[in-house]
């Protein structure tokens, strides 16, 4: 969908408001499910026992899916412009299972009660370091994608070998490498919306920067762009969008791949709109994803895994490969 000119800067904006509805019903359906029979009604009835199931426990674990999915839908639109890679996402490129391997080895270190604050602090070091390497590979031509691939597989392997050393861990770590909300409060959140709001606005306002480093380098140097800078400020960006988004619920996979495609379809390709429309398709998806996956009892990553592989596949034909 083009966006240019008034009439499809108009129908970007309408369309934003459509995705803002399509999170608002998919926020109402997660908050409804569970193994009580409570909803949002409840906070208006005179059934305390609903009203806390509501406020303590549903409330919080609707709210940091929907932070987590807008980091992870915004960290993959930013992704795929500065890579220039369509298929680029925090999991392929490394992000991602940096800050899993951060989170894992805090867990490992500091037991499983690690507080949300120092998680997150680990998981960004971790999303730092792979969204480093991924800066190395952005810096040169070439199968930056594959690369991210195999740095993603060695970060998971590492992940892997610290779970053998301390098998007792095992079950309890196992969220971080299969996105779940499950036992989200709202301690978790509190470290997780001031990051999207810093990376929301941040990357918005940076639209035309993304519109740019999007074509080729040649083109940045023409317009006056230091592209290197940039991007690693826009890698940077998602680096802490990810991270964020993995702190407080694990790797939700594909995620990041899934929302900025759909964004791209709905608003078009200038970043001003992509960025917000992905933030929202993100925020939908882990919606969604969870109010599935509590129906059918599997962690919302398994659902989120399953629809991005197909997506992956499509967009790998189209696209002919992954380099």
């Amino acid at each position: 969908m083009k966006s240019n000119g008034p009439r499809g800067r108009g129908r970007a904006w309408w369309r934003l408001c459509a995705l803002f509805l399509l999170v608002v019903l998919c926020a109402l359906a997660q908050v409804s499910v569970g193994s009580t029979d409570a909803t949002l009604g409840a906070l208006f009835g005179d059934d305390g026992h609903a009203r806390m199931v509501v406020v303590e426990l549903r409330a919080p674990r609707v709210l940091v899916g929907l932070c987590a999915g807008a980091c992870l839908g915004t960290a993959g639109a930013i992704l795929q412009s500065a890579v220039r890679n369509q298929l680029a996402s925090p999991e392929i490129t490394g992000v991602g299972s940096g800050a899993v391997l951060g989170a894992v080895v805090a867990s490992v270190i500091g037991g499983v009660a690690a507080q949300p604050l120092p998680m997150a602090g680990a998981a960004l070091v971790g999303g730092v370091v792979g969204g480093g390497v991924l800066w190395v590979l952005a810096g040169a031509s070439g199968d930056v994608a594959v690369r991210g691939v195999v740095v993603s597989a060695v970060l998971v392997g590492t992940t892997l070998v610290l779970l053998t050393a301390r098998p007792q861990l095992a079950g309890a770590v196992s969220r971080w490498l299969l996105g779940s909300l499950v036992g989200r409060t709202w301690e978790h959140l509190a470290p997780l919306w001031p990051i999207l709001l810093v990376v929301l606005a941040t990357a918005t306002a940076l639209g035309g920067v993304l519109d740019v480093l999007a074509v080729d380098d040649d083109h940045a140097h023409a317009v006056g762009l230091a592209v290197v800078p940039w991007r690693s400020t826009v890698l940077l960006l998602a680096a802490l969008a990810t991270s964020g988004a993995v702190a407080a619920v694990g790797a939700t996979a594909f995620v990041g791949l899934l929302a900025p495609h759909a964004a791209r379809r709905l608003v078009g390709a200038a970043h001003k709109h992509v960025i917000p429309a992905a933030a929202l398709t993100g925020a939908a998806a882990v919606a969604a994803a969870d109010t599935v996956g509590q129906l059918v009892h599997v962690p919302a990553g398994a659902i989120t895994a399953l629809l991005g592989a197909g997506v992956l596949i499509l967009v790998a034909r189209r696209t002919g490969g992954i380099g």
